[in-house]
């Protein structure tokens, strides 16, 4: 698995619909919670190596929101693999490590969400401007909170991980400012590909 892999993010248009499609295919997935404010929600399974897959969508139990969805959900048509994270001990000392390397990765955001057993989780993240159509990973610090690959449904597991970009070596750099790595290969448009090995077979997420 990839060095500080924190996350996949799976967005789509329609969650409960993704879920169950998602389900019907292997994937085993337990309720996160819901983003006060951001009208989303999303539903987790374990990866293996404290890694996991997030698949996050509108949340029909809140209100619309004053801004966008985050990850372009309000603009998809079908689920997509939007981008990745990488974990970090130090969020502040990245990101500054980042900068002086060439690479801006954003500002630090703190968020939470209340999962259904009542424990709140709190974190903070810094999504990159321009993350190259999801290839550049955000950045996210856990702090104190339990990790939420603990708590996801097990049985499925990531065997790769992988990229497509028009220049791919224009994304070398970038890597090695956040100090992880991805391989990338040369497509005409920019895509992320996860293989992952589950109950049921093989499923790939694009």
């Amino acid at each position: 698995m990839l060095d500080h892999l924190d996350h996949l993010v799976y967005a789509t248009p329609e969650l409960g619909r993704t879920v169950e499609e998602l389900t019907g295919r292997g994937i085993a997935l337990s309720p996160g919670g819901p983003h006060p404010g951001l009208g989303t929600r999303n539903h987790l399974a374990a990866l293996g190596d404290h890694a996991f897959l997030e698949v996050i969508g509108p949340d029909p139990d809140q209100p619309e929101p004053a801004t966008p969805r985050p990850f372009g959900i309000d603009e998809l048509i079908a689920p997509r693999l939007v981008t990745w994270a990488i974990q970090v001990p130090d969020l502040d000392l990245a990101l500054e490590r980042a900068r002086a390397a060439g690479h801006e990765p954003g500002d630090a955001v703190p968020m939470s969400r209340r999962r259904p057993d009542g424990v709140l989780l709190s974190w903070r993240l810094a999504f990159p401007p321009d993350n190259q159509g999801g290839l550049i990973p955000f950045v996210i610090g856990w702090g104190d909170t339990p990790h939420p690959s603990r708590g996801a449904a097990t049985g499925t597991r990531l065997v790769s991980l992988r990229g497509e970009h028009p220049d791919p070596g224009r994304l070398g750099l970038v890597f090695a400012a956040l100090d992880t790595e991805l391989e990338v290969t040369e497509a005409a448009e920019p895509a992320l590909v996860a293989e992952l090995a589950t109950v049921s077979g093989t499923v790939v997420l694009r």
